[in-house]
C-alpha cells in the first residue's frame, strides 16, 4: 500500500500546497516616527480576509491558493490608507503609514496659542482637513461648514443671502473667526468673512467651542473657527479644483508654490461666478443671489537662522452680489420701482508673524484689514468701512519639566464708519468714526501634574476704551486614565462687547434711528465643558467616540429693544439671563473594508428668560444631526461620498398673527457623490440636496416690498409688511455637480 500511496501523494503534492493558505507576515509603523502601529487592519482586496495588528505593530494574514498579484489594503484611523500590489510571493512585509492631519497626534493652536500634540492639548480640539469637506464640495467654507456637527451656517436673510456662524445655537456675534490665528474677521466682515477663502490654500480648520476669551478676547464667547493656511514650503506646485452645477455655479480655485532664494510663497486665487436667475416658488424674487466674486492670497515664508518663523500672507476680496425682483437691473440700485438688495464688498487684509532674534522664544503676531462696502436694501442705502489692526506679543516659556507657560501681550484697534446715526455727530450734521482700542495681557500655564492628569490656568486682563476694565479666567483639566480614554474638563469667562452691525444688521437698513444705551455694559458668560474621548478596536476596524456636555449662563446680553419708542432701536443690556446647555456626540467608525463614517448629533436648549418670560432662541434647532461616509471602490479608483445633515423644528422669526408656522419642520439636507481617482488627477460628480427639500413662504408679501399697500385695511387687513428674514435652508432645490481636480507635487 504504501508504494501506492507514495507516488499518489508526490503527484498530488503541488495541488495539496496549492490548497493551504500562506502566511505573510506584515509589520505596520508611522512613516514619520516609526513606531509601530497597534490595532491598524491589513485587507486582502476583492476577498473577505483580513488582520489586524498587534501590539507592536504585527500582523498575520493568510493567502489563499491562486492569488498571484496579490492587492492589499493597509489602513489606521490619522493614517492615510495604502494600497499594495505584490507581483511575487513575499513571507514578511514593511508597511509604513503616513499621518494624516485628523490624526489624534496632528499638531493644534487654538486651543492654547501653542503647537500642541491634539492628544496631549487639555483644551478640545476637533480639526476638519479638506480631505473632509471634499467629499461635499462648497464654492465657500460658510456653505460647507453645514456638515460640520454643532456648527451652523445661518442665511439672516432671504434676498441678500448674508448670513453668520452658529454655534451650539449662538448667532454669529459670538463666533470668532480667525485665519492663521489672526481675528481679521469680525463685526462689519463677519457677515462676508468666510466667502472667497480658496480652498486649495486650506491647511485644516480647527474648532474650539465655548468661551475662548482669555487667549482671544472679545466676540469668542460661543467658541472660535480657526483657518489653519498651509505652509508655502510644503505645498504642492500647483493645484487645481474647478466645478459646475446645474444651477449655473461656476468655481475655480487655484493655486502655485515658487521659490526665490530664502523666500517661499504660495499663491492662491478664487473665482466664483452666479448669473441665473432662479424663481422656484414663484414669488418673483430670485431664489439665490446673483454673485460675481474674485480672491487672491498670496503666503510668504522666508528662511532664517536658527529656523526662526517669518511669514507674511495678504489676500484681496472682491464681490458683487445681489437679489431681488427678477426684473431688477443696477440701474434701479437705491430707488422704490423695483426691489433689489446689492452689495458691493472691497476687503484687503495682511497678517504675518515674526520670531525676534533672540535666545527666548519670542513671536510678533500681527494683522490689519479693511473692509469696504457699498449696498442698497430696496431703497434703503447703506455704506460701511472698517479697518482693524491687531498685534501680539508671545513669549513661549517652560518653566522646569511640569510648567510651560505663555505669556502675551495684545492690541486691537477698530475703526468703524459709516452712514447711519450710529456714528453721526450730535447734530446730524456730519460723521464721528467709533474708534476702540482693546488693550490686553494675558498669562497661562500648562501644568503636568503626572503623566496622567494635565491642568491649564488662563488668566486676561483688557481695556476695552468704550467699556472698561474685563478680566476672564479659566481653567482646563485634563485626566487619561489609560490610552484609550480620555477626560477633559473645562470652566471659563467669556465677554463680548457691542458692535451694531454684527448685532442687528436690520436696525441699520431701517428707518429708525440706533441708540445706544448710555451704561452699555459688555456681555459676559460663564461657562463648563466635560469632554470624554475613547477609543476601541473591535474585529471590524476602528471606533471613536467624542462626546461633551455644555453649559453657558450669560449676564448682561446685549439685544435691540424696538418698543421704547417706534422711531428708535435702543441696545441695551437684558436684565434677566441666558442659557445655552446642551449634549454633543461625535462617533468616527473605520471598517477593514476601507468604509469610513463620521457621525455625530447636539441636542441643546437655548433661551433667554426675563422677569420669569423664557423665550427660545431663533434659529437654534433642539436637535441636529451629521454624518459623511466615505466608501472606495480600488478595482475602479473610485469613492462614493454620502453626506447630509438632519434638523428638528426651530423657532422662526414670526410677525403678529403671521399665517406661517412659529417653528420650522423636520428637515435634511443630503448629498451623494463619486469621484474617480488616477494617480494627481480626481474627476467627481455629484448631486446636492438629493431629496429636493425646499422651504416654503421664505419672504412675507413679497408682492409689495416697499409697503406701498401695507396700510390698506381691504387687502392687508393683518397690517403685514415685507419681511425677509424667515429662513431656516437653504432656498436651492436638487442640483448636480461636475468637478475636476489636479494637484502637482513636485
Amino acid at each position: 500500500m504504501r508504494k501506492i500511496f507514495l507516488p499518489l501523494y508526490i503527484l498530488f503534492l503541488p495541488l495539496l500546497l496549492l490548497g493551504q493558505h500562506t502566511p505573510l507576515s506584515i509589520r505596520l509603523s508611522d512613516a514619520r516616527s516609526g513606531e509601530p502601529l497597534a490595532f491598524a487592519t491589513i485587507q486582502l482586496l476583492n476577498t473577505q480576509l483580513g488582520a489586524v495588528a498587534d501590539s507592536a505593530g504585527q500582523a498575520v494574514l493568510n493567502i489563499p491558493p491562486g492569488h498571484q498579484a496579490l492587492r492589499l489594503r493597509a489602513q489606521m484611523l490619522g493614517y492615510q490608507p495604502q494600497n499594495i500590489v505584490l507581483d511575487q510571493r513575499l513571507d514578511t512585509l514593511e508597511i509604513r503609514l503616513e499621518p494624516l492631519s485628523e490624526a489624534l497626534g496632528e499638531v493644534v493652536v487654538s486651543g492654547t496659542l501653542k503647537p500642541m500634540s491634539r492628544s496631549e492639548s487639555p483644551v478640545p480640539v476637533e480639526v476638519y482637513t479638506p480631505k473632509f469637506f471634499r467629499a461635499n464640495p462648497t464654492p465657500s467654507l460658510f456653505d460647507g461648514l453645514h456638515i460640520v456637527n454643532g456648527v451652523k451656517p445661518q442665511l439672516n436673510c432671504n434676498v441678500c443671502n448674508t448670513g453668520d456662524i452658529h454655534i451650539n445655537g449662538l448667532e454669529g456675534p459670538y463666533t470668532m473667526v480667525l485665519i492663521d490665528g489672526m481675528p481679521i474677521v469680525s463685526a462689519l466682515s463677519t457677515v462676508y468673512g468666510l466667502q472667497g477663502i480658496p480652498n486649495s490654500l486650506v491647511e485644516r480648520i480647527e474648532v474650539v467651542k465655548g468661551p475662548a476669551s482669555t487667549l482671544y478676547g472679545s466676540e469668542a464667547v460661543a467658541g472660535l473657527i480657526n483657518v489653519i493656511t498651509k505652509d508655502p514650503r510644503q505645498a504642492p506646485r500647483f493645484s487645481l479644483d474647478l466645478n459646475h452645477t446645474s444651477y449655473g455655479e461656476t468655481s475655480v480655485d487655484l493655486a502655485g508654490r515658487f521659490r526665490t532664494g530664502a523666500m517661499t510663497s504660495l499663491l492662491a486665487a478664487n473665482l466664483f461666478r452666479f448669473q441665473q436667475r432662479w424663481d422656484i416658488n414663484n414669488d418673483n424674487f430670485t431664489d439665490v443671489t446673483l454673485q460675481d466674486r474674485a480672491s487672491v492670497f498670496g503666503k510668504f515664508a522666508f528662511a532664517r537662522p536658527k529656523d526662526r518663523l517669518a511669514n507674511l500672507a495678504l489676500r484681496y476680496v472682491w464681490e458683487n452680489r445681489w437679489g431681488g425682483e427678477l426684473q431688477w437691473t443696477p440701474q434701479w440700485y437705491g430707488t422704490d420701482s423695483l426691489y433689489g438688495e446689492a452689495i458691493r464688498t472691497n476687503r484687503a487684509e495682511l497678517l504675518g508673524n515674526w520670531q525676534l532674534p533672540l535666545d527666548e522664544h519670542i513671536t510678533l503676531a500681527y494683522s490689519w484689514n479693511i473692509h469696504d462696502q457699498r449696498s442698497a436694501y430696496g431703497a434703503t442705502r447703506y455704506n460701511g468701512r472698517q479697518q482693524i489692526a491687531f498685534a501680539q506679543l508671545l513669549w513661549d516659556k517652560s518653566f522646569g519639566a511640569r510648567h510651560d507657560a505663555l505669556l502675551g501681550l495684545a492690541t486691537r484697534y477698530t475703526w468703524f464708519d459709516d452712514n447711519t446715526a450710529i456714528t453721526a455727530s450730535p447734530d446730524g450734521q456730519h460723521n464721528l468714526p467709533a474708534q476702540t482700542w482693546l488693550p490686553g495681557v494675558f498669562v497661562q500655564d500648562d501644568i503636568r501634574l503626572s503623566d496622567r492628569h494635565r491642568l491649564l490656568l488662563g488668566l486676561r486682563y483688557d481695556w476695552n476704551s468704550a467699556h472698561g476694565h474685563v478680566l476672564s479666567p479659566r481653567a482646563n483639566w485634563k485626566w487619561s486614565p489609560d490610552d484609550l480614554n480620555t477626560f477633559r474638563l473645562s470652566v471659563g469667562n467669556g465677554y463680548r462687547v457691542a458692535n451694531v452691525f454684527s448685532e442687528d444688521h436690520a436696525a441699520l437698513t431701517g428707518s429708525r434711528r440706533v441708540v445706544l444705551a448710555a451704561d452699555l455694559r459688555p456681555e459676559r458668560s460663564w461657562n463648563a465643558n466635560l469632554n470624554y474621548t475613547t477609543k476601541f478596536f473591535p474585529a471590524f476596524g476602528f471606533v471613536g467616540l467624542d462626546a461633551t456636555a455644555f453649559y453657558t449662563h450669560f449676564s448682561n446680553r446685549i439685544i435691540a429693544d424696538y418698543t421704547v419708542d417706534p422711531d428708535l432701536v435702543v441696545f441695551d443690556n437684558l436684565s434677566g439671563f441666558g442659557v445655552s446647555r446642551g449634549l454633543t456626540l461625535n462617533s468616527d467608525w473605520n471598517f477593514t473594508n476601507g468604509l469610513t463614517l463620521l457621525a455625530g448629533f447636539t441636542w441643546m436648549e437655548v433661551f433667554n428668560e426675563d422677569h420669569g418670560l423664557r423665550r427660545a432662541q431663533l434659529h437654534a434647532p433642539p436637535f441636529s444631526a451629521t454624518w459623511s461616509a466615505s466608501f472606495p471602490l480600488p478595482k475602479w479608483n473610485l469613492r462614493v461620498d454620502y453626506t447630509g445633515s438632519l434638523s428638528s423644528p426651530m423657532p422662526l422669526p414670526v410677525v403678529p398673527n403671521d399665517f406661517r408656522p412659529g417653528h420650522s419642520p423636520w428637515f435634511s439636507l443630503q448629498n451623494l457623490q463619486l469621484t474617480w481617482k488616477r494617480e494627481a488627477l480626481e474627476v467627481y460628480v455629484g448631486v446636492k440636496n438629493l431629496f429636493n427639500f425646499l422651504p416654503q413662504d421664505p419672504l412675507l408679501r413679497p408682492f409689495d416690498p416697499f409697503d406701498k399697500q401695507a396700510n390698506n385695511p381691504v387687502s392687508n387687513p393683518h397690517g403685514y409688511t415685507f419681511d425677509t428674514t424667515y429662513n431656516y435652508a437653504p432656498l436651492q432645490g436638487r442640483r448636480l455637480m461636475l468637478g475636476l481636480r489636479w494637484s502637482w507635487a513636485d
